[in-house]
């Protein structure tokens, strides 16, 4: 498809006005990519701990599996991201965003069959229950963790893809507000996984403790959209003389090789891989937690007032779905908040607000969520840490195109955004092994002293969250070393 010539932009015009009409289709099918990508996400947050009470036998920790099969699926997404950023630099974004998008719906849809105990299973096909390490386990907790991993393989390549194929279509004068309003739009398919969980909360389905199964059903939904991915959307005219250059002087799109031999991308790529670090861990190894904490908070206070199980699961289910909402909210809010800010005052003073906001914010809701007002602390404790915790992503999105050329561009992105993730993984896995062993410590300690030992458990959980929070002085470190781009155009060989 040929796309028309820019018009010249009138700077009294808003970012969309000045698209033209296939522009615009781009943005718009970029964005429900990552848009339903975020839903998926959400959505086995969600499922996260009633799939694992479901799939583990009697008296396993729930919260310690649950952390594994996390850093499983963020392990997937590290690696999904590095191999579908190469590929969309060598074979196009449009291809590979089409690819990553059906392959996310249908492994989503596949990690509900692994809660039909009468199927059988790939890890007893392959005999995965006979290796030591996974004595325990059951054949359906490993099926459902190579599932979250092959949908964090899908999962893991759209960021990028859809960075980079927006970058690439948009006109420069409009590109920062795009590409904000791009990553704002992620808290939107949060916030509808949010509404998801809690419609199914106050239905019928919600009775059923196997309810979790129809987030997963719901997940696989966007698959539909790989067709509109693939009869409309083209490869960006700039993506197509990158890579012919590149071809005629010897040189190939999508190459490691050649993003980590050139001094300037190498640097770049490692000090945004930390700057995106950072932010990651912070929200998949701390943020996303807090649904645990709010779970924690509603099942001792529905506990202390005498309501019955499932009285008490129906509450888990509805606020741990309003406190979803609420943090998108304020993400949503704070994206489009640090897109305004990293205009005015730059892309590296942008980030050294919102990150040092997250660390202080984020400290204060985990130890003070549900100590003033109850549980209504959720309403406007989890909108704050969500404003700060995920306005940084709206600066990943601006920022990392920036700082590499075209045949680059989806390779160095989804370097720094998902290689950040092999780390990340480590993330749930800390968060559960500290919160265990300060739990452990908490009950021995109340049991000695005559305390409650489950609020106990409850401030060891709150402690060791607090501590991750200085993951965020990660991303300030970084960015000393790294230009200022606003005002400056994209980088080119």
């Amino acid at each position: 498809m040929s796309i028309p010539a820019e018009k010249s932009p009138n700077p009294n015009d808003n970012w969309w006005s000045q698209l033209q009409p296939y522009q615009r289709l781009v943005f718009i099918v970029a964005t429900l990519a990552w848009l339903f990508d975020c839903l998926d996400q959400q959505l086995f947050n969600l499922a996260r701990n009633p799939a694992m009470a479901a799939l583990l036998e009697e008296g396993q920790d729930t919260k310690f599996y649950g952390g594994i099969a996390t850093a499983i699926f963020v392990l997937g997404w590290a690696t999904g991201g590095m191999i579908f950023g190469s590929l969309g630099d060598r074979y196009g974004r449009a291809k590979m965003l089409a690819v990553t998008v059906l392959l996310y719906s249908l492994a989503t849809g596949l990690s509900a069959l692994a809660g039909f105990p009468k199927l059988p299973t790939i890890a007893q096909t392959l005999q995965l229950t006979s290796i030591p390490w996974f004595e325990g386990l059951s054949a359906h907790y490993m099926d459902f963790t190579i599932f979250r991993f092959i949908t964090g393989l899908g999962v893991g390549g759209v960021f990028g893809l859809a960075v980079a194929l927006v970058a690439d279509t948009v006109p420069s004068t409009v590109r920062p507000r795009a590409l904000g309003v791009l990553q704002s739009f992620s808290a939107v398919g949060n916030v509808a996984a949010g509404f998801i969980g809690l419609g199914i909360a106050l239905t019928a389905i919600g009775k059923n403790p196997d309810y979790w199964m129809w987030l997963f059903v719901i997940g696989a939904l966007p698959a539909f959209m790989v067709a509109t991915i693939q009869m409309r959307v083209k490869e960006p005219e700039a993506w197509i003389a990158a890579r012919d250059r590149a071809t005629d002087q010897g040189k190939k799109s999508g190459s490691y090789k050649d993003l980590f031999s050139h001094p300037t991308w190498r640097r770049h790529a490692l000090l945004g891989m930390v700057l995106s670090c950072a932010g990651v861990i912070g929200l998949w190894g701390i943020g996303v937690f807090s649904t645990d904490l709010v779970g924690d908070i509603i099942t001792s206070h529905l506990k202390a007032s005498g309501a019955t199980p499932e009285a008490i699961n129906k509450g888990k289910q509805v606020w741990g779905s309003l406190n979803l909402l609420c943090f998108n909210v304020g993400a949503f809010v704070g994206m489009m908040a640090f897109t305004r800010v990293t205009e005015r005052l730059g892309r590296k003073k942008a980030f050294i607000i919102f990150f040092l906001g997250a660390l202080v914010f984020t400290v204060f809701v985990f130890q003070m969520l549900g100590k003033i007002n109850g549980r209504w602390d959720i309403l406007w404790m989890a909108p704050l840490m969500g404003f700060f915790q995920l306005a940084v992503f709206a600066g990943f999105s601006i920022y990392l195109p920036e700082l590499f050329p075209t045949r680059l561009r989806a390779t160095g992105v989804s370097f720094c955004y998902n290689v950040g993730r092999y780390l990340a993984a480590t993330g749930p896995l800390t968060l559960a092994v500290l919160a265990k062993k300060l739990a452990d410590k908490a009950a021995i300690k109340a049991a000695e002293v005559g305390t409650d030992v489950a609020v106990a458990k409850i401030d060891a959980f709150r402690d060791a969250a607090s501590l991750m929070c200085l993951i965020f002085l990660l991303g300030l470190m970084a960015l000393p070393c790294l230009p200022e781009t606003k005002g400056q155009p994209m980088p080119e060989e």
